[in-house]
């Protein structure tokens, strides 16, 4: 598969600056980052909802949604996505407990 999450921000990126009655993706921006944040809520729970009913066709078409939002979320933020990976990328250099623990009680 060559589909990939950098494909799918370039994509939204294209599709920001679209006319909001043509774009699905322009019109969510357009609303704001309010909008956009209440809209990946929605889809994360769909996706909770699809897995723990063990709805495998469900949870992939949500877990499809929930990327996309989640995109579109962090450009009505304006956090790039290549920061996002970087994080990961210094998150996965050690184990996960000890990441989450450098993190303090106070950083989730």
């Amino acid at each position: 598969m060559s589909f990939t999450l950098e494909a799918l921000d370039e994509r939204i990126r294209q599709r920001a600056g679209a006319d909001p009655a043509e774009s699905y993706t322009a019109k969510l921006l357009s609303e704001g980052v309010e909008r956009c944040a209440k809209k990946f809520g929605e889809e994360a729970a769909e996706i909770i909802i699809a897995s723990v009913t063990r709805d495998r066709k469900g949870t992939e078409g949500e877990a499809s949604d929930v990327l996309y939002h989640l995109l579109v979320l962090l450009r009505a933020a304006g956090v790039p996505l290549a920061d996002v990976m970087a994080q990961l990328e210094r998150r996965t250099a050690q184990s996960g407990l000890a990441e989450k623990a450098s993190r303090g009680k106070g950083n989730p």
